[in-house]
């Protein structure tokens, strides 16, 4: 499939999954479609698994976005603990397009529990809420690493949600990364498709011992966990002189400063010297630079910043960048350093996402099936190969992989299909449709200065929660935390008629009760506690209405 007809199906609001071979144009696609939404004041979250993946389409880690966090399980509490955060609420409310990018990195079970956020959010049980899901990756990638405790991990595809979503495949074909060879993306697809031939296997062994046709030593790739720091500090000892420290700034909320900086690849304290062979790892197209590029510290400006010669000869002065989160478009943490990292060695596993220029591996250790495939996309060309050894595992790729890519290939020819079936006006039709949905659901700023006052002018007309919900394009839920806001700048604002409209005294009496027992117990208001003692008869939405007429 074509970048254009991708974009096309991704215009008419379906589910999408991009995805493709290395160079096919997967995040160009989503830039395309996150353009198109911007033009048109869409509300959409652009998101993506990991922080360094996040950087460069421009969004927030899905973790941090959804409010699910590093949780791997949800309880009731949980989820009665992130409703009562009204940026939350907010959020899911505006959003109509959610995007999630590098999601070969994202656990099945994790991909689960956002959809269970968005369903509890959204207050409507299609999946994701209702909500354009827009999904972008690669599973011939390594898959989500598992941490002692969790549960055992597997791509997304093998979610619950995933067969309900009704997903669009499009599996794009096309060879668009800038200096890949047809010779190199041969090879990629060969192994992709687990039809390596005899010639593929020979050409890969001339580059055994190969140097680089490159001035710039390649990054060499591991595929065993040895201490890359290691390799690389005693590289950067063996230059004269000392060494120019560059120390990372950081402010905002320490928990989410430590989040950044654990995505960040630049180093707390980036040590540097001239010689020294560092890349860059963060995008900056202005500057002529991208995650991955490769080059060698030539000199330092006034400033003391260091001047960094790429493998074409061009110097770039390598300044601080910044990486942040922010929610409601507010900075709730932030991190500065210099853009770089030594590049004398790199993992397999942190290379992933990288376009390298020149890289040295030996896989003659490879032990994964894909391992081999992950190091050998990173590199843009054959000419920027050096192996040191190759093995059988290394050109291999995981069954079930292999299995489901075909599944895939054959959906996206169907997608394919039914989009050339549509004539031109029966497109551009839903297309319309769609946009006219989503068009300037993006909320103007100047909304957020009284938006709970707007409430304000209805609850004055005596409407019911109903109504003004309704009246406002809003769920009921944000009504009541327009309320609360309302009654802590007024308590004696009065909203008694609100009462008779909600509750017998009897059942207030009883809820009533169970905040006293819950306040008596844990000194605070909360949900959960009190939906415990009452048991499932008696829903959050009713504890938040009834705990407006308690005072607190």
């Amino acid at each position: 499939m074509t970048q254009a007809e991708a974009l096309d199906i991704l215009k008419m609001g379906h589910n999408v999954f991009i995805t493709g071979a290395a160079g096919s144009g997967k995040t160009h696609t989503l830039r395309a479609y996150i353009d198109y939404l911007n033009k048109s004041n869409a509300s959409v979250a652009i998101t993506a698994s990991t922080g360094i993946a996040a950087t460069h389409i421009g969004g927030s880690t899905i973790h941090s976005w959804s409010g699910l966090g590093v949780r791997d399980s949800l309880s009731e509490q949980d989820l009665s603990e992130m409703e009562e955060r009204q940026y939350l609420w907010r959020r899911y409310d505006q959003v109509r397009i959610l995007i999630i990018d590098e999601v070969s990195m994202l656990h099945h079970f994790r991909f689960d529990l956002l959809d269970k956020i968005c369903r509890f959010f959204k207050r409507n049980d299609a999946p994701f809420g209702g909500m354009q899901i827009v999904l972008c990756g690669d599973f011939f990638q390594l898959p989500p690493v598992t941490i002692m405790g969790e549960p055992e991990a597997s791509f997304i595809h093998k979610s619950d949600v995933w067969e309900e979503m009704n997903l669009k495949i499009c599996y794009l074909s096309e060879q668009h990364r800038q200096n890949i060879e047809d010779e190199y993306f041969k090879i990629l697809n060969e192994i992709r498709g687990n039809d390596v031939g005899t010639d593929t296997y020979e050409l890969l062994q001339s580059r055994l011992n190969q140097e680089s046709e490159s001035k710039i030593p390649p990054t060499r790739l591991y595929t065993h966990n040895i201490d890359v720091d290691a390799v690389n500090n005693r590289e950067l000892g063996k230059i004269a002189g000392e060494a120019k420290i560059y120390a990372m700034s950081s402010k905002g909320r320490a928990a989410i400063v430590e989040t950044l900086k654990k995505s960040c690849l630049s180093p707390e304290k980036l040590s540097l010297k001239i010689g020294a062979k560092v890349m860059f790892v963060k995008n900056n197209f202005e500057k002529h630079y991208v995650n991955g590029t490769l080059g060698i510290v030539v000199a330092y400006d006034s400033a003391g910043y260091p001047i960094v010669e790429t493998l074409s000869g061009k110097r770039i002065l390598a300044t601080p960048e910044s990486w942040m989160i922010e929610e409601e478009g507010k900075i709730k943490a932030e991190i500065n350093q210099v853009p770089l990292r030594l590049a004398w060695a790199i993992t397999v596993h942190k290379s992933q996402g990288m376009s390298l220029d020149a890289a040295e591996m030996d896989l003659s250790k490879s032990f994964i099936k894909g391992m081999g495939y992950v190091a050998l996309s990173r590199v843009r060309s054959l000419k920027g190969l050096k192996l040191l050894g190759i093995n059988q595992m290394a050109l291999r790729v995981d069954e079930g992989v292999f299995e489901y890519d075909q599944t895939l290939r054959s959906l996206s020819k169907q997608s394919q299909s039914e989009l050339k079936k549509m004539t031109a006006s029966e497109m551009k039709k839903e297309q319309g449709e769609f946009l006219a949905k989503v068009a300037g659901s993006k909320k103007i700023k100047e909304e957020k200065i009284a938006t709970h006052h707007k409430t304000k002018n209805l609850l004055l007309q005596k409407l019911s929660l109903e109504e003004m919900a309704e009246a406002r394009g809003m769920t009921t839920e944000t009504i009541v935390s327009h309320i609360e806001k309302l009654l802590e700048e007024d308590p004696s604002f009065d909203v008694q008629y609100l009462f008779n409209a909600n509750f017998t005294d009897e059942r207030f009496q009883k809820i009533e009760k169970a905040f006293e027992k819950s306040l008596a117990k844990n000194g605070d208001y909360r949900l959960a506690p009190v939906r415990g003692l009452l048991g499932p008869d008696f829903d959050y939405l009713e504890l938040r209405i009834a705990r407006l007429f308690l005072g607190k």
